[in-house]
């Protein structure tokens, strides 16, 4: 399995995300430009230009007409995915960490950052079909009740009746996405004990995966919170991924660049566990990154997924036919 290597950020990666479809890969990066490349072979379509920070996260709506996107510049803005063209921005006073489309793109939900006296907070936008009808106001705001501590995630529950929000307090919680009441959240004793950094849903929205700087990734039951299965990384967890083909999980990260000078240098660290979603084995890893793995995204066909790390570079792997036959 040789990898594509794409170059086109010059910061390290921040998220990956394929269109429905799976023939497109959208990435941000720290470097302000988030980037479309050809699934297939790797080649760059285009870049989205507009934002003046770090882009933190991106959604695609489901037909691939619309790109959202999220950035440190405390705006998210909303881009016509074929000219590139930036069709509305939304202003906040702080950075929009986390977006996520509704099943039907009539909203998106937008986290911001704890910044100055401000506290972190989930935004509900509507989402209007004309971008002239646009209007920047909140239909619902939700305040995090741990305000100073940072959502680092936030998506819909099933059809859109709810919201799942994890971040730097490592408690999971769903809210009610009409009424914006918190329904619930996960205890200290099964949930996370540090940052949750990453989440990411099944195909089905059934369950979720989380990963958190605890080593860990854990499984979930959307509806009842209930954990699932714990899978144990040696390293801290930046990025989570689920296969939408085979029960198989893949999990990236690796030391922080502040504490890779306490840690071995061997580029071993750096590599995408697969784990087996209902053993919680580890079945193999992809190595190749130079720098801990930030963002990770499968294909929704489960035939290729890719990887974008510290080192600004996003790899593009297609898996070869011994992978589909893997036997544990």
């Amino acid at each position: 399995m040789r990898p594509i290597l794409m170059k086109g950020h010059e910061r390290p990666l921040t998220f990956l995300r394929y269109n429905r479809d799976g023939d497109m890969l959208f990435s941000c990066a720290k470097d302000h430009t988030p980037t479309l490349w050809y699934a297939d072979n790797g080649e760059r379509h285009g870049t989205y230009r507009g934002h003046n920070g770090a882009v933190w996260c991106c959604d695609v709506s489901r037909d691939s007409s619309r790109l959202i996107t999220g950035s440190a510049d405390q705006t998210a803005k909303l881009w016509d995915v074929k000219t590139g063209q930036q069709l509305f921005s939304f202003k906040f006073s702080s950075p929009a960490r986390s977006v996520d489309f509704s099943v039907g793109d009539k909203l998106a939900v937008i986290t911001t950052d704890p910044f100055m006296e401000r506290t972190s907070a989930i935004h509900v936008k509507r989402i209007a079909e004309d971008p002239q009808d646009q209007v920047d106001d909140s239909v619902l705001i939700l305040e995090n009740p741990e305000g100073r501590k940072r959502i680092n995630r936030a998506v819909w529950g099933p059809l859109n009746q709810t919201i799942v929000s994890g971040g730097e307090d490592a408690v999971l919680r769903i809210w009610d996405a009409e009424t914006g009441k918190l329904l619930k959240e996960t205890d200290k004793e099964v949930g996370h004990k540090q940052t949750i950094t990453s989440l990411c849903k099944a195909a089905d929205d059934s369950h979720f995966l989380t990963g958190s700087l605890d080593k860990t990734a854990k499984l979930w039951d959307m509806r009842t919170l209930t954990l699932i299965k714990t899978y144990t990384s040696g390293v801290p967890v930046n990025a989570v991924s689920m296969s939408p083909l085979l029960d198989h999980v893949v999990i990236g990260g690796g030391q922080d660049a502040s504490a890779v000078t306490t840690t071995d240098h061997r580029a071993g660290k750096f590599e995408a566990k697969f784990y087996d979603k209902v053993l919680q084995e580890e079945i193999g890893g992809v190595k190749g990154h130079f720098g801990p793995i930030n963002a990770l995204a499968f294909n929704p066909d489960g035939r290729s997924f890719s990887s974008g790390g510290e080192d600004g570079y996003v790899r593009l792997h297609h898996f070869d036919s011994d992978y589909f036959n893997i036997k544990i």
